[in-house]
């Protein structure tokens, strides 16, 4: 057996509108939106009369896509709601702009830029709704 590569991570969010614009922002590119209901999405979620939206974004590269999820229906989703974020790892070029730009558009920086053993770059920032973002930059 051999994986390839990370297909997509899924992230579900409050609201969709503001986390879809902030990973827009950074650089990732809209490949799908639509909304997801009926006994398929029982099955895939467990969970009963679900009702999403879920947007699929990417990289131009065709690497890994990220998924989010928003939920419509009163379901029982303290437990899927209250579960811990997600961390992501993104492989960026000029970390200190891109670092910047994320400032500005409201995300909190958790750990100033770092060297790590002289070959990346590396800082953690937190964005909408609580999502952990990794910033790798390598060193040259």
């Amino acid at each position: 057996m051999k994986i390839h590569k990370i297909d997509h991570v899924g992230i579900i969010v409050n609201n969709l509108t503001e986390v879809k614009e902030f990973f827009v922002e950074f650089g990732l590119e809209v490949l799908g939106e639509g909304e997801v209901d009926g006994k398929w999405a029982e099955r895939i979620t467990g969970l009963a009369e679900v009702k999403a939206t879920i947007v699929l974004l990417g990289m131009s590269d065709g690497q890994a896509n990220l998924e989010l999820v928003k939920f419509h229906t009163d379901l029982e989703l303290s437990n899927i709601q209250q579960s811990p974020k997600t961390h992501i790892a993104f492989a960026v070029e000029d970390i200190e702009t891109v670092v910047a730009k994320l400032k500005k558009k409201g995300a909190e920086i958790i750990s100033e830029i770092q060297n790590y053993n002289n070959v990346y770059k590396l800082c953690f920032v937190q964005g909408p709704e609580g999502i952990i973002l990794e910033l790798a930059e390598k060193m040259r």
